[in-house]
């Protein structure tokens, strides 16, 4: 379920970050101080955007950071932030960037129901902007818990 991977612990708003390298480890120090990753997953999320370009982008304003399992991934989590000042990362269609989503799987298919249930989220544009422009936590966890149904 979605809200069991999204907890108050793991959403932080209104960051200033200097670029989209300090964004993404924004997104996973969340995740490696809750001792759901290791630093080898910040890094293999990093080299990704930086051989592979920003195909994380996923749609206007969001980034879905992720990586291999093997690459550091402890336990099934994420993590969301959102941005003060947007920030490029590369993409042409979906820049500047205000969300990101730090997802760690630790295989193929265990975090299928959540991610289905985030994209259900993103695709509501109205709950997606109070997301985006959210000033508590709370906002956040009303809108995911209405997503995270059996």
């Amino acid at each position: 379920m979605l809200n069991d991977l999204l907890n108050k612990d793991r959403i932080m708003l209104n960051i200033v970050c200097e670029n989209w390298e300090d964004a993404i480890k924004t997104g996973t120090k969340i995740l490696l101080n809750d001792n759901c990753i290791t630093k080898n997953y910040e890094e293999a999320i990093i080299n990704n955007f930086k051989s592979l370009g920003p195909y994380m982008v996923i749609a206007p304003g969001i980034v879905l950071a992720h990586a291999r399992p093997e690459n550091g991934v402890k336990k099934l989590s994420m993590s969301l932030i959102t941005l003060k000042n947007p920030i490029n990362f590369g993409s042409e269609l979906n820049d500047p960037v205000k969300l990101i989503i730090t997802l760690a799987a630790i295989d193929s298919k265990t975090h299928l129901e959540a991610l289905s249930q985030l994209i259900n989220l993103l695709m509501n544009t109205n709950d997606l902007n109070i997301i985006i422009n959210a000033k508590s936590k709370e906002e956040v966890l009303n809108i995911i818990n209405k997503y995270s149904i059996t």
